[in-house]
């Protein structure tokens, strides 16, 4: 559904000549300047003049001029360092669990923390941050919280047993007995729902942040660097994770995990840092002040609620595919580890049934590490799609116009040619993400015939094609829809004729939150269905013939194949040719009403 109605722009503007023009017929004619692989320009996002958001980190021109390479890397770079943290609790939070003595069933219950806190804090955070006026900037003291949070959360994780021990061994209690193995279970399990809390908070803050600070017509080409710095955070989280950490590194931790905690808050900390240390937001309490309404979960929920009804008409589609492509991707981001675990334990336990539990606990330390290394290839080559496809994705927002411009002003230089030559006209982004939706439910498929070791990793490693564009496709098709919006958003409010009462467009915070909710959602639904499949068909640990984790990864393939049929329904976006004017423009993006 378009959002509600407005009034159109209103007010005149000058143009450079200093002669007054009526905004309604002020047509967008200034091609902007970019070599891409990715993309193309199209137009001017933003006349000069025609909006002033007050900002004193970022005027007129460089909000709407393209970005060098080393903005697009600071800007991107602390969602690597927020990888690092998902790649530990990825490849090593189910292993950790299970060694505390979780079972399978349980652990599946455990990761509902995930998508419970997805579903409601990005959202929430989203709000909070929409109407954030510090002179900081909207984003920056929610990824400035969140990753403090983060820090302490995994840390403290990673020393459970050494907490409740030492706390519980204060007042007199066995650290041996059963009652104190519990304890550190429970309190694993709630520092898991804090760290959730935590890693979605500085996520939505950093979402927004890139989109906020990158122009509109550069969305595309910041998301794919988004997605490579993503690639790199997950290799050198599995890096590390393949390698005994404890040997190395001792100054960080006696355990495996410790050290992996330890190297991923470092990391998230000196990202973060560099981030906002670098790329600085426009000013936020130069703006106006934020909408009135009333606090509490119910206005919460209100909000969210108006906001999914009025979500726009790109953003709404690739919500819809990434309720159905969650529910597939949720366990096979949580349970490749262990699928390659599970079959590199097998040959061991069947010709050695009666291992002790110190054997076992070796042996399926060993298995976590090769789980890992499987994990490692599918990082590569994820980082490896997210390097060279672009240059061969047809770009979403080129026109002939644009094209003859560029001839005209001789930009075409011979690596450009050389680029426009690598191009698959027929592969649109949208389409490279419908494809990926089908290689990742065959190799879901396949899990059920794979038992070997080489196999099992060959296919995740293939899966690592399909993450790729799950990082790139939906985030850059929504952030551009809603990059175009925020450049209209503001112009309304620098209007002297605007009511803010009636500014319906959402902001990046919100949109981004509710889309996060269809990716955190269907995993509700992931974890209690794998959580019954486990159930019936696990065994304890250290039992041979455990098939259970394929079962539920083949399960998440079906769901996955409902995405591809809706990937094939969202629309390539349709540009605004040159010379339309700007109500058309507005009207083209539900802004106003036909």
């Amino acid at each position: 559904m378009a959002p509600e109605p407005t009034s159109p722009v209103a007010g005149e503007q000058q143009d450079r000549s200093g002669e007054t023009q009526d905004p309604a017929t002020y047509e967008i004619t200034k091609p902007l300047d970019e070599e891409s692989p990715l993309l193309s320009p199209t137009r001017d996002e933003e006349q000069e003049g025609l909006i002033e958001d007050g900002s004193v980190h970022h005027d007129r021109d460089e909000t709407s001029e393209t970005k060098p390479l080393w903005y697009m890397i600071l800007l991107t770079i602390s969602i690597g360092g927020l990888q690092l943290a998902w790649a530990v609790e990825l490849s090593n939070g189910s292993p950790y669990l299970l060694s505390l003595g979780l079972s399978k069933s349980l652990m599946a219950l455990v990761w509902i923390a995930g998508p419970l806190t997805g579903t409601i804090v990005q959202p929430y955070v989203g709000i909070l941050s929409d109407n954030c006026r510090s002179s900081w900037g909207k984003r920056t003291p929610f990824m400035i919280a969140g990753s403090a949070a983060t820090i302490i959360s995994l840390l403290a994780l990673a020393w459970v047993r050494e907490i409740v021990g030492g706390f519980l061994g204060l007042c007199g209690v066995d650290r041996e007995s059963e009652g104190v193995k519990v304890t550190i279970i429970v309190v694993a399990v709630l520092f898991v729902y804090v760290l959730d809390v935590a890693i979605n908070t500085v996520q939505a803050g950093i979402r927004a942040f890139i989109l906020d600070c990158c122009p509109s017509h550069q969305q595309e080409a910041a998301n794919s660097m988004a997605s490579r710095v993503l690639g790199v955070g997950n290799i050198i989280g599995y890096v590390a994770g393949n390698i005994d950490l404890p040997k190395h590194l001792w100054f960080f931790g006696n355990t495996q995990f410790k050290v992996l905690c330890v190297i991923a808050s470092l990391a998230l900390g000196s990202t973060v840092a560099l981030s906002i240390g670098t790329v600085r937001e426009r000013d936020a309490s130069l703006e106006g002040p934020p909408p009135k309404g009333r606090g509490g979960l119910i206005a919460f929920f209100k909000q969210v609620f108006k906001s999914i009804r009025r979500l726009p008409p790109q953003t709404r589609k690739v919500c819809e595919v990434q309720f159905f492509a969650w529910v597939g991707f949720f366990p096979q981001l949580f349970y490749s580890s262990s699928y390659i675990g599970d079959i590199y334990v097998q040959p061991f336990l069947e010709a050695n049934p009666n291992m002790t539990p110190e054997e076992i606990d070796k042996l399926y330390e060993k298995a976590t590490r090769v789980g890992t290394f499987a994990l490692l290839i599918y990082a590569i080559t994820s980082l490896a799609t997210n390097v060279f496809l672009p240059f061969l994705i047809a770009p979403s927002y080129d026109s002939p116009a644009n094209a003859s411009l560029r001839a005209q002003r001789g930009q075409h230089t011979r690596l450009s040619r050389f680029l426009d030559h690598l191009v698959i006209p027929w592969l649109t982004l949208r389409r490279a993400w419908l494809i990926a939706h089908l290689i990742f439910a065959t190799c879901m498929f396949s899990t059920l015939f794979v038992r070997s070791v080489g196999g099992a990793t060959a296919l995740i490693g293939i899966v690592g094609v399909s993450w790729a564009l799950t990082l790139w496709a939906p985030f850059a098709i929504i952030s551009a829809e809603i990059s175009k919006l925020e450049e209209v958003r503001r112009l309304r409010a620098s209007s002297p004729d605007d009511n803010n009462n009636n500014n319906t467009t959402d902001q990046a915070g919100i949109v981004l939150g509710i889309h996060n909710m269809s990716v955190s959602s269907p995993q509700i639904f992931a974890t209690v269905g794998s959580s019954i499949i486990f159930k019936f068909l696990q065994k304890p640990r250290g039992t041979p013939g455990d098939h259970s984790i394929a079962v539920v990864l083949a399960a998440g393939g079906l769901s996955t194949l409902v995405a591809a049929f809706l990937t094939s329904r969202i629309q390539d976006e349709v540009e605004i040719p040159e010379g339309v004017v700007v109500e058309e423009g507005l009207a083209a993006f539900g802004v106003l009403s036909s």
